[in-house]
């Protein structure tokens, strides 16, 4: 995922910002890291560039 992704992404259970903490990179994209709540501190993993936004209940 691209970091300027950021300025669109909400959290979709409270709508509330994400903050990013990025583990690794290619280039411009994100490659794996995680996007945590800045109010209901639900984590949302980023694997292969692609940020997971399901509820965690709803995750493999």
């Amino acid at each position: 995922m691209r970091e300027d992704l950021m300025e669109i992404l909400c959290c979709p259970m409270c709508r509330a910002d994400l903050t990013l903490a990025p583990d690794r990179r290619d280039g411009q994209e994100i490659m794996s890291g995680m996007l945590t709540c800045t109010k209901c501190k639900t984590t949302y993993p980023i694997e292969d560039g692609i940020p997971n936004l399901l509820p965690p209940e709803d995750r493999d």
